[in-house]
């Protein structure tokens, strides 16, 4: 599973992030009602947080504590999605579709040149899961 999934998964109830961020039950139904979080809903319609959440939440508290208001921090939320978005739309601009065929070349050899003196990877051990 990917860390961006594992991240984004809800997990934790409120009381959890009510422990983890130090902030009451109502501030972080407040902080939902602005739209500054977005908990995921059980079918019962309980509250599930993801530690995406709980970070934004910890983010949150931390400007408040700098003297910013909500709508400033709206904004800064806003302008990290907008630079989000124009960095993922240059990335799938600049960088070329690769095969099956030639995604595996390159994995394999990868793999075939960890550990080799002169020969660093930045992801050397995490290419073994695709092979067996």
């Amino acid at each position: 599973m990917a860390d961006v999934t594992r991240q984004s998964k809800p997990l934790f109830p409120i009381g959890v992030v009510q422990e983890l961020t130090a902030l009451s039950a109502r501030q972080i139904r407040y902080y939902e009602e602005q739209g500054l979080i977005k908990p995921e809903r059980t079918e019962t319609k309980r509250r599930l947080y993801s530690f995406n959440d709980v970070d934004r939440l910890l983010s949150i508290k931390e400007y408040l504590d700098q003297g910013l208001n909500i709508a400033g921090i709206k904004m800064i939320f806003d302008n990290d999605l907008i630079k989000r978005e124009r960095v993922a739309e240059t990335v799938v601009k600049t960088r070329p579709e690769l095969s099956d065929g030639e995604l595996y070349k390159l994995l394999k050899n990868q793999l075939k040149e960890a550990g080799q003196p002169g020969k660093t990877s930045l992801i050397q051990g995490e290419l073994g899961r695709f092979f067996k």
